[in-house]
């Protein structure tokens, strides 16, 4: 295999953190906000023609999926604008993008898997600006890029759903949790690896990848009280409850079913394939 030199775009959030755990044999250079502005052209042809990268994934996102609903130009700048910018600058210089999206891009109301060539119908903000930079990327770019769409991210590193978990499992003598969004977790340890794989490949069109398995926030809650009691990192059992979404209003609206179809993915990078959710699960609490 050849030794690639990829160009990382963000540098803080928990895909980034990940890739630099899975890269090798592999060069990374992660690009934060104070190395690159991602909205100047210029400036970004400047920073990764010093790299010379042979591949990009972009792993930056205006991810606050509520504050996007009051912060509407910032959400498209990040997750449109720039996401067309880097679509020139690999079209330019051909070399390949792995650009990561959301299942956020669906309405949830399907009922089965969504399969990537579905029709969109994002319900917020969010979901719009990450639809937009799909569409953007594939006009400019499409041959050179793959998009894949992933849900639920959780890792050791940064702030996340399992991580918020444990803590208030610690702190709080009970807890309500939605039990009518139903979807897939994603460690991004593996989503990593499924980028790597992505970028080796020059992989294009548009994929999913999450883990393995079907459950609702409040199955992943139990399962992370669990496998929490058993390795330690929570103290006591406490009685966690099952919410309707309409008891606890959010600005955005989230999709109450977006489990994804992945055997383009799976096909496309054999032998590499997701774990089912409860077994990643429990691979992240034993790094915590």
């Amino acid at each position: 295999m050849n030794k690639l030199k990829i160009a990382v775009i963000g540098q803080s959030g928990q895909l980034a953190f990940e890739l630099n755990r899975v890269a090798s044999p592999h060069e990374i250079f992660c690009l934060g906000r104070n190395d690159i502005n991602l909205f100047d052209f210029d400036d970004l042809c400047d920073v990764l023609d010093r790299i010379q990268p042979d591949a990009i994934i972009n792993a930056s996102a205006y991810t606050a999926v509520d504050k996007a609903e009051l912060d509407q130009q910032n959400a498209f700048k990040l997750n449109a604008e720039a996401v067309e910018l880097l679509g020139r600058y690999v079209k330019q210089h051909n070399i390949h993008l792995v650009h990561i999206s959301t299942d956020y891009v669906f309405e949830g109301n399907k009922g089965k898997p969504y399969m990537p060539e579905d029709p969109i119908k994002p319900q917020g903000v969010y979901g719009l600006s990450k639809a937009e930079g799909e569409k953007r990327l594939t006009e400019v770019a499409g041959s050179q890029s793959c998009i894949i769409r992933t849900s639920w991210v959780y890792s050791s590193h940064g702030n996340n759903f399992v991580k918020t978990m444990v803590r208030l499992m610690n702190e709080k003598d009970e807890l309500g949790v939605i039990d009518d969004q139903i979807g897939s977790p994603t460690w991004a340890h593996d989503l990593a690896r499924a980028c790597i794989a992505s970028a080796e490949k020059k992989l294009t069109g548009t994929h999913h990848w999450t883990d393995e398995g079907v459950c609702s926030w409040y199955d992943f809650a139990m399962a992370i009280q669990q496998l929490g009691l058993e390795k330690g990192l929570i103290k006591k059992t406490i009685p966690v409850n099952p919410i309707p979404s309409e008891a606890y209003p959010t600005p955005a609206k989230r999709p109450h079913y977006s489990v994804m179809n992945k055997s383009s993915i799976k096909e496309s990078l054999k032998p590499l394939k997701p774990e089912y959710w409860r077994v990643s699960l429990a691979r992240m609490l034993d790094e915590l």
